[in-house]
């Protein structure tokens, strides 16, 4: 009896099996791009741009530093995704702004704007997904470089507008340049807060760094500090009453 050879497997596969098969590998490896932007994220953000290299954001991500360039293209382009892959953010602050309801003769106008722009940020800052990127904004945007200026033009500008805008509505009183110094004033505040580590050791110990829960007070603090600097002029009766109040 001849035994057969056994037959041999085939040279090529179908194109219906090799594109399933290329799926699967693809499906099962990481996303290495996500995992760049992350890495970027997280080292700029403890680091600063200009210390982090294209090489450190590679080892970071565990991808080959070709990788880098080939997702993302130059380090500025990488710096420029990040903001973008977080612009919903933005969206949803704005959203945010728009539900309050602007009442100059409300009290509760002004609080509700304050709150409006620092809630979502420190909820952000408290997330595991969110940390870096709060940080990174507290941290790199301030620095007079090309980078941040083309990302403050292109997301956060229009952000500041129009809380400049609804600020300069609650307080009619106040010419809109004075509003734009309250924001900003309002927004040295909000980073400092979320970039700060010094009050743990001013404070011996008992407060945490960019501690969620001191919220209401960081908005008090806003607050009174624009209804000091923007005061409401006082009306005919008003300064009538403290004038008695001052008559010997």
């Amino acid at each position: 009896m001849v035994s057969r050879a056994p037959r041999a497997a085939p040279l090529h596969r179908s194109p219906q099996r090799a594109a399933g098969a290329a799926a699967a590998a693809e499906g099962a490896r990481p996303d290495r791009r996500h995992a760049i932007l992350l890495a970027a994220e997280k080292l700029f953000a403890q680091h600063g741009y200009h210390a982090v290299t294209i090489r450190q954001i590679a080892d970071e991500a565990g991808v080959p530093l070709a990788l880098v360039g080939y997702y993302y293209g130059p380090k500025h382009e990488l710096f420029h995704a990040i903001f973008e892959h977080w612009s919903h953010t933005i969206e949803e602050r704005l959203a945010g702004l728009r539900a309050v309801p602007i009442d100059p003769d409300d009290t509760r106008t002004l609080p509700r704007i304050i709150e409006a722009f620092t809630a979502p940020v420190l909820a952000l800052r408290a997330s595991a997904e969110g940390e870096y990127y709060a940080l990174l904004v507290a941290r790199e945007l301030y620095h007079a470089t090309e980078e941040a200026d083309r990302v403050l033009r292109g997301y956060f500008d229009p952000l500041a507008e129009a809380y400049i805008d609804a600020l300069h509505l609650a307080l009619p009183h106040a010419t809109r340049a004075q509003a734009a110094w309250g924001y900003q004033f309002a927004l040295g505040t909000l980073l400092h807060h979320l970039n700060d580590t010094r009050i743990e050791r001013l404070s011996r110990g008992e407060n945490r760094r960019s501690d969620p829960a001191v919220a209401p007070m960081l908005v008090n603090f806003i607050v009174g500090g624009l209804r000091a600097a923007l005061p409401r002029p006082r009306t005919a009766a008003q300064k009538k009453t403290m004038t008695r109040r001052h008559k010997p």
